[in-house]
């Protein structure tokens, strides 16, 4: 039998139980990440935040345990795991370090996985395979500084020369934009058709006509290079044409449906993060001749975050688990991905607001979960536009 939800898609349900317990390789997956992140993120955070230093030496690390291929194939280079495993995974990273999860979640779940699910074979196996593997970093390019949400109104163009394209153009706050390797593009390929006049390419670093502009000096996720990407005559071969042509916004919007899973699980993951911290401080702090977790008001702060991140969880694992049964989520994902990133700007908040004083300064990470959070209420498309999302939906 399914329970039906608002959106219609059922939570399958068997012999009259729902089993929200994780399997074993899960929880042993999510220990071994666990450990990873303490043990080799969490020492350097504070130095990378501050430096705005991109951790390329932590690279072949995270490759080593599978986290720069989790959902693609073995064939391809990939550790095969599911999407509920991806969102595992980007929790433990968030929990400790955002803008680690985040590069992670944009090599993974945008440049790598538009090549994976869109690309033809001789694609995966030239580009793909050294992604999934670690050899190579990914990067995606959407934005531009006048097109945005409204990402139909690009200006970056791509014009057939021959046996090659020629794209002219720039992409903004481009995850990796400076240290990608491998980069997927989109492009206008026919001005008249709006947004089904746009297509997908594939671009390595250090093409001619392809450069790194500006590196954004941005107020949280530092240590997660974003920058802009210029294209001036750059010609790529008539090969680097990703899926059909003029398909690239319609693939997109399905890339980013996955995506936007990927972000929910981040906000889970930074929101973990941020009431931990809370709670030790709680325990420790003593005001009034008392340890202040002992006061009402801060006892509600926690069970309301808890609540409210355990709630985000499963929200998140049903777009996973729906993703994972080939199901089209975007519906979930929206959902998933608005609770999410407002709950962990809540839970950010409330983290500074138990700090006190201190929760203001770089010697606690409560600043720190502050600075980070709200991007997620931005990237992967803005709170309002999941919105808009979810409202089409519902009223479709």
């Amino acid at each position: 039998m399914s329970i039906e939800g608002v959106g219609g898609q059922g939570l399958e349900v068997r012999a009259g139980l729902m089993d929200f317990r994780p399997t074993e390789e899960q929880a042993l997956l999510r220990r071994s990440v666990r450990e990873f992140a303490d043990t080799e993120i969490r020492p350097h955070v504070r130095e990378w935040d501050e430096a705005q230093h991109f951790p390329i030496e932590l690279v072949p690390k995270l490759a080593a345990l599978g986290l720069l291929g989790i959902q693609f194939p073995e064939a391809y280079g990939g550790a095969g795991m599911s999407a509920v495993d991806y969102c595992i995974c980007l929790e433990e990273l968030a929990r400790v370090d955002p803008s680690v999860a985040l590069s992670v979640a944009a090599h993974n779940g945008l440049c790598a996985s538009h090549i994976f699910r869109f690309g033809t074979e001789a694609q995966k196996q030239q580009y793909l395979i050294p992604l999934a593997r670690g050899e190579k970093i990914g990067a995606w390019g959407l934005t531009e500084s006048t097109s945005g949400s409204d990402a139909a109104g690009m200006r970056t163009t791509a014009v057939r020369a021959g046996d090659a394209w020629v794209l002219t153009g720039s992409k903004t706050f481009t995850t990796h934009g400076r240290v990608g390797d491998i980069m997927v593009v989109m492009a206008v390929t026919d001005k008249k058709a709006g947004k089904h006049g746009i297509s997908a390419f594939i671009a390595y670093k250090g093409t001619p006509g392809m450069t790194p502009g500006k590196k954004e000096d941005k107020l949280g996720m530092r240590a997660s290079d974003t920058s802009e990407v210029l294209f001036d005559n750059c010609r790529l071969p008539s090969g680097s044409l990703l899926g059909e042509e003029h398909h690239g916004f319609i693939d997109t919007m399905q890339v980013l449906d996955a995506g936007r899973i990927g972000i929910a699980a981040l906000s889970v993951g930074l929101a973990q993060g941020a009431y931990e911290a809370a709670l030790r401080y709680a325990q420790e702090r003593k005001a009034f001749g008392k340890t202040i977790s002992s006061f009402q008001a801060i006892q509600w702060k926690l069970a309301d975050n808890a609540t409210r991140i355990e709630a985000a969880r499963l929200l998140t694992y049903r777009a996973a688990s729906l993703k994972d049964r080939g199901r089209r989520t975007t519906f979930e994902s929206s959902m998933a991905k608005l609770y999410a990133s407002e709950m962990a700007v809540k839970a950010a908040d409330d983290c500074v607001q138990i700090h006190g004083g201190y929760g203001f300064v770089k010697d606690y990470p409560a600043e720190k979960f502050f600075r980070d959070v709200k991007l997620t209420t931005i990237g992967e498309g803005t709170s309002e536009i999941q919105r808009l999302v979810i409202a089409r939906h519902l009223l479709a």
